[in-house]
């Protein structure tokens, strides 16, 4: 049996009273440690037509173009989070417009909130998690060098609504749910 370095106690898998999923509980203070999933936020934004991406630089997929995106933070809104995330990786300015889809990467337990946006200056500078940064337009997107499927599902179907003023948001494509795939090099 494991302790929680916090109680002291020893913890065990179990599910507790009132659950139906196993847990890690801890039979000294009758904590429960729930598991759920990470929430990643990022943005499709565009200036004059050419979308901002960003060339990772760090792991994983280190050296490969995304959108501005990352994990949101503790007590902060789904909109400010992406908003963060495209200044702190892109010296990005945003206008958020609308929620572009919402993906579920259930290998990662991942749910992904990724918004439509307009940028407020076409000034972009390459933040510590990018090498370097860029505005493309549809043909000169690196297709073959995007970081994650999700990328690539968020950028085509931006392409779809990009000139609309309202839209549903979509969600994984049909076929992709995010499970891993033995082979596959980015796992999805």
């Amino acid at each position: 049996m494991a302790s929680y370095p916090e109680s002291g106690g020893p913890i065990r898998r179990a599910i507790p009273e009132g659950d139906n999923l196993e847990r890690l509980v801890c039979d000294a203070c009758g904590y429960i440690q729930y598991d759920n999933p990470k929430i990643v936020v990022g943005a499709v934004a565009a200036w004059e037509g050419r979308i901002l991406l960003c060339r990772r630089a760090i792991e994983p997929r280190s050296g490969f173009w995304t959108i501005p995106a990352g994990y949101l933070e503790l007590n902060e809104s789904s909109e400010q989070g992406a908003l963060r995330e495209a200044f702190e990786e892109a010296g990005a300015a945003l206008r958020l417009d609308g929620l572009l889809a919402v993906y579920h990467i259930r290998r990662l337990s991942q749910v992904q909130l990724i918004y439509r946006a307009e940028l407020l200056s076409e000034e972009i500078s390459a933040g510590e998690e990018s090498e370097e940064v860029g505005l493309f337009t549809a043909e000169d997107i690196p297709w073959r060098d995007l970081a994650f499927p999700s990328v690539r599902w968020a950028l085509t179907q931006y392409a779809t609504v990009k000139d609309k003023a309202a839209f549903a948001p979509f969600t994984n494509p049909d076929g992709e749910t995010g499970d891993y795939k033995p082979g596959s090099t980015t796992g999805v």
